[in-house]
């Protein structure tokens, strides 16, 4: 398939995840993708951990993939007109740069949409391009921490607890993928590029909005659930006889199947349990009376007779057992990199059926 994005020209000064991880989702839609490294060492992603493929860590693999590299020092007049040249030529130019390095090297927002009318230009930072903190340089441990992120995950009596995915990091690329898309979209209406931003610290308030719009609009934070959901019930993880599992009754017509295949039937006109308002009161009551049902048969022969009425229902599978999933198989997204000897998790999205492929390994250092 020919990228979706075929003919725009990217250039990226990324570090480490989230503005490498832009340009990966650009590479693998298509675009040209060159990324700026520093000539002493590259991108430090390219060490963060032991030397996987080519003197380079993994991490730097697969947010790197499909790009070409050229290494410039943009503190010298050399490395300046090179990055001039490359500019020139290009649609859109991404970093996630430590803020005020940009303006000191003559190429922020400002200066480089001045010169380049048409050139569309995304920065992420840490914590936003305004505001009292938006000098200071960030990472995801202390980015969802800081915004209450970490104060949401686990259960009642849990501390704080990062997620295991740089939701942040990852999260503020989409965000500035969707944002740059915007404004080509206008590019093509106007003639005219522009400026886009955003911050892992506006991602991870995006993510939270949920929760946090519940205590701006209620004065009250939902209870933590570990896996379960403050406004359905029951809809979360069981003990099966062998191993935990998930079951989301979302609604009331679920719950009575679930009633039904757990040979309770009473519960759909018990005052307690028939209406989704009543469980979540009496849930501790509706639990202790699911729990030794569950528990005397294991998880798949639970799942089969929910998904056999309409329920949904899965098991909580660690990695290994989710990637041998026949329907995670069947989705196709770990792909072989081409000229590698190993795969790397694709595009999470198909166009007209097709899942963009995975164009090529990171680049080495300079190798444009």
């Amino acid at each position: 398939m020919t990228g979706v994005l075929a003919g725009l020209t990217v250039i990226e000064l990324g570090q480490v995840l989230a503005g490498p991880f832009v340009g990966a989702i650009f590479a693998d839609l298509g675009a040209e993708v060159i990324k700026i490294e520093r000539e002493e060492g590259g991108d430090d992603a390219r060490r963060m951990g032991a030397d996987f493929r080519h003197g380079d860590a993994l991490t730097f693999h697969i947010m790197n993939r499909g790009k070409r590299s050229v290494a410039l020092d943009l503190r010298s007049d050399a490395g300046r007109a090179r990055f001039a040249e490359l500019v020139a030529g290009a649609d859109i130019v991404v970093h996630n740069l430590r803020p005020g390095v940009p303006a000191a090297l003559g190429i922020d927002g400002a200066s480089l949409t001045a010169r380049h009318p048409r050139l569309i230009y995304g920065e992420i930072s840490a914590f936003g391009h305004v505001g009292p903190m938006a000098a200071r340089p960030g990472f995801e441990p202390l980015i969802q921490a800081y915004s209450g992120l970490s104060s949401l995950n686990g259960g009642p009596d849990d501390p704080p607890i990062r997620s295991a995915a740089s939701l942040c990091d990852q999260g503020s690329a989409m965000w500035l993928v969707i944002g740059v898309l915007a404004l080509v979209h206008r590019r093509h209406l106007t003639g005219v590029g522009g400026v886009v931003q955003t911050s892992l610290l506006e991602a991870a308030l995006a993510w939270a909005a949920q929760k946090s719009d519940s205590y701006v609009n209620t004065g009250e934070l939902p209870e933590r659930h570990r896996s379960g959901h403050p406004g359905m019930a029951p809809y979360e993880a069981f003990e099966a006889a062998d191993g935990p599992f998930m079951i989301c009754a979302g609604n009331d017509r679920l719950f009575a199947k679930l009633a039904a295949v757990l040979d309770r039937p009473d519960w759909v006109s018990d005052a307690r349990f028939a209406v989704n308002r009543a469980r979540l009161i009496n849930k501790a009551a509706l639990f202790a009376e699911m729990a030794p049902i569950l528990a005397a048969r294991p998880r798949r022969a639970w799942i089969a007779a929910l998904e056999a009425v309409g329920v949904p229902a899965a098991e909580i599978n660690t990695v290994p057992e989710a990637l041998a999933e026949p329907q995670v198989r069947a989705l196709g997204m770990l792909q072989a990199v081409p000229g590698e000897d190993f795969s790397l998790t694709g595009s999470p999205m198909s166009f007209d059926g097709e899942r963009p492929r995975i164009r090529g390994g990171a680049p080495r250092l300079g190798d444009f």
